[in-house]
């Protein structure tokens, strides 16, 4: 396997495992737990000195909406096609699982992406019964498609 494959694997597993984390957080803990409370503020990705041109920033916010969106429908699939690699049925079926366990989830964006060159992030807000967190989500501009790494 080469170098390059077996990094970007890595680095899938990572967001893949970061999206599942967050959404275990919210699944539903049983009658006794509370909510866990938000510990800490949203991860922002720094903005540049130079502002991002309107089409990047449009493009960032047409695919933040998406994120919040499948993270809302609960669709697995439709999250793998916003990522910059081809996620594997296995990675997709397990987070639709966890989506599936989590049930009914309210989900916002908690401002708009930042974007700083080929870069941008932007913080999903989620709320469900087990509780509520706010995940950052990097943005990669990649071949002239804005997409989430992994």
């Amino acid at each position: 396997m080469s170098g390059r494959l077996t990094a970007g694997l890595v680095v899938l597993g990572a967001l893949v495992a970061g999206a599942v984390l967050g959404l275990v957080l919210v699944a539903p803990a049983g009658p006794s737990a509370p909510p866990p409370p938000v510990t800490s503020p949203p991860t922002r990705v720094p903005t540049t000195s130079s502002p991002a041109s309107d089409a990047d920033v449009a493009a960032t916010d047409v695919l933040a909406n998406a994120i919040v969106d499948a993270i809302k429908r609960g669709d697995a699939t439709e999250f793998g096609r916003l990522t910059c690699k081809p996620q594997t049925s296995q990675a997709l079926a397990d987070l639709q699982a966890k989506w599936d366990a989590a049930g009914p989830l309210t989900v916002t964006l908690a401002a708009p992406p930042d974007v700083a060159g080929d870069s941008a992030g932007v913080t999903v807000h989620v709320e469900g019964a087990g509780g509520r967190k706010d995940t950052p989500f990097p943005m990669h501009r990649e071949n002239g498609r804005w997409c989430v790494p992994g």
